[in-house]
């Protein structure tokens, strides 16, 4: 009696291990398959976001060589780094959102009781601005000129301004 009882015993330990270990096996297989499957995934949306932010990016001085180049006068002492230019053309553009009439280069006069103020800025080449403003109610883009003077002043000039409808 006390054979069959470890003869049982013995197989059904056997039997636990078996399956046991054909589980954890199993289990190791499936969650390294998952682990590939979203590793590629990741790695896909990841290399489409950077396509897209490349594409996004095309028109900008920072990706633009050519532009650049147009701030390199090949004196090495009077060239203006593009670095430097776009937090600097950016800060004087929105410094004149303080204008009690609203920012001049939006290229809209002042509709109701708020004034229009340029929000987001984007320098496209050595030559081009593309701002976004509001009144809080009302929004519209403008398509702004911006000039580097002999003297490093800057300067902008209102090349096209469009409202939306609200």
């Amino acid at each position: 009696m006390k054979k069959s009882l470890f003869l049982y015993l013995t197989i059904l330990a056997v039997l636990s291990t078996v399956f046991t270990y054909m589980f954890l096996s199993k289990q190791v297989i499936f969650e390294q398959n998952r682990y590939d499957k979203t590793t590629k995934k990741l790695r896909d949306s990841l290399s489409l976001v950077s396509n897209q932010l490349v594409d996004a990016n095309y028109f900008s001085l920072e990706k633009n060589e050519n532009a650049q180049n147009y701030f390199d006068s090949g004196n090495g002492d009077k060239m203006i780094q593009f670095e430097k230019l776009i937090p600097v053309v950016t800060e004087k553009l929105m410094d004149f959102n303080a204008n009690p009439k609203g920012n001049p280069y939006t290229g809209q006069d002042q509709i109701g009781t708020n004034k229009f103020i340029i929000n987001k800025v984007k320098i496209l080449n050595h030559r081009w601005i593309i701002a976004d403003y509001s009144d809080g109610e009302i929004w519209g883009e403008v398509l702004l000129k911006y000039f580097v003077n002999p003297d490093e002043s800057i300067s902008f000039e209102v090349n096209q301004s469009l409202l939306y409808q609200k």
